[in-house]
């Protein structure tokens, strides 16, 4: 792997909050992995769609005030306290497997909870990576970040079967519980920069959120990609242990298989961006990634063995992280230090709002029809869509204009934009007083 790509492990607090954040997804992945082994055995692909829907909602619903507060307040202590009650929130879910009082729609409350704590942690984190590396970094660190969410994806459902095969479901959920320590200690040890809050209500937050998305012609092209891939292409995720469960037959090994081979491909994805982007651009990343994502969909759906299945969800993983990561480049390149959290808003609004429904959508039609059916259907209507964006602007104008190279509304700042407006709204009036007299 290019060494580019890793450049971002020379800055020490990177490095930290690295290393402390994928001991915590881990955790996070051991859970995930062993509830949606738990409900697959137990309940409807709607009801796994509920649980794995639950956790996002927040993220669309609180992604104004996460944005508002991680410009405003202290950014770490922000993922302090949050994942601290994220925390607190996978000990009543470890408790509730291990009485045996655990069912979907009490999982599904505690998913909520614990999502909410997310929303508020998640802008916060993504604002700090810019302040511990520099400009020429980001990308991969980006990228970087992306992997050790997923190498988190790769080892907790290994370590999710050995603990389950020790102890049970519930000493996989009390590990995860265990291991929020390990991002509050390394992010409150992390050496960041200060700065100055700004003080912006969240209505307000909201209006700079979507006048940043409607002036920056970058971020103005990627959103509707963005809404798609989220929609059609990323449900998958959520409906891993109901393939290899309900259509392959496998039991709890094969959906750690699937898992991981989908975390190999985005770990492999995120660990290349940095590289990618410096060479093809970001924008081209972005639509590469978003065309491959159709066919390796289709593949999936139609796999007639978990042996199939393996490569083509690997391909998938892949392609939708680079997707997501390349979607984050573009909105943080474009937005000012102090803009970071309200302009990644618009990719939380997005994902939070677009992945619930489109992971409950499929849940619900795969026990009406087939997920077979569904997997193929979504791979194909995304393909559909993502072409027909990008044939209304023309594919050379959507990679301009996704790159930057337009030199329209890069680095974004809402103070700048207040002044050039009071400017323009004064020159309007003035020239209207001149035409009455």
């Amino acid at each position: 792997m290019p060494v580019r790509s890793f450049r971002p492990f020379r800055h020490r607090g990177y490095l930290l909050v690295w290393v402390g954040a994928l001991v915590s997804n881990i955790g996070t992945w051991m859970e995930t992995t062993a509830l949606s082994y738990f409900v697959a055995d137990t309940s409807s692909a709607g009801a796994s769609g509920l649980v794995a829907a639950a956790g996002f909602v927040p993220t669309a619903l609180l992604a104004p005030l996460g944005g508002a507060w991680a410009d405003r307040f202290d950014r770490r202590r922000i993922i302090a306290v949050s994942n601290t009650l994220f925390g607190l929130v996978s000990v009543a879910v470890a408790l509730l497997v291990s009485t045996g009082h655990a069912t979907p729609g009490r999982l599904a409350v505690l998913s909520l909870l614990g999502g909410c704590m997310s929303a508020v942690s998640w802008p916060a984190f993504q604002a700090l990576l810019p302040d511990l590396v520099p400009a020429d970094d980001l990308v991969a660190a980006i990228g970087l970040s992306s992997t050790q969410w997923n190498l988190g994806r790769i080892v907790g459902p290994s370590a999710a079967a050995v603990a389950i095969a020790l102890g049970g479901v519930a000493t996989a959920l009390w590990i995860n519980a265990a291991s929020f320590v390990a991002v509050i200690v390394t992010v409150l040890a992390a050496p960041v920069p200060r700065r100055a809050g700004v003080r912006r209500r969240v209505l307000v937050a909201m209006r700079d959120a979507y006048r940043f998305a409607r002036v920056t012609s970058s971020v103005r092209a990627m959103v509707p990609l963005m809404v798609l891939i989220v929609l059609f292409g990323s449900p998958f995720l959520g409906l891993v242990a109901q393939m290899a469960t309900n259509v392959f037959g496998a039991d709890q090994s094969g959906t750690s298989l699937l898992v991981t081979a989908q975390g190999i491909g985005a770990v492999t994805a995120g660990a290349s961006m940095g590289s990618l982007s410096a060479r093809f651009g970001v924008g081209r990343v972005l639509l590469t990634a978003g065309a491959l994502l159709v066919p390796a969909h289709v593949l999936y759906g139609l796999a007639p063995t978990i042996v199939v299945a393996v490569p083509a969800v690997a391909v998938a993983g892949g392609c939708y992280m680079a997707s997501l990561s390349s979607c984050a480049s573009i909105t943080q390149r474009a937005a000012s230090a102090d803009m970071r959290g309200r302009a990644m808003m618009v990719n939380n609004i997005v994902l939070g709002a677009a992945y619930p429904v489109g992971v409950l959508a499929q849940g619900v039609l795969a026990d009406v029809a087939s997920l077979r059916a569904v997997t193929v259907g979504a791979g194909v209507v995304l393909g559909v869509a993502m072409l027909a964006v990008v044939a209304g602007r023309g594919p050379t104008t959507v990679m301009a204009l996704l790159d930057g190279s337009d030199g329209v509304g890069e680095m974004w700042d809402s103070g700048e934009r207040d002044r050039q407006g009071g400017v323009a709204a004064s020159d309007a009036a003035g020239a209207r007083a001149r035409r009455r007299s």
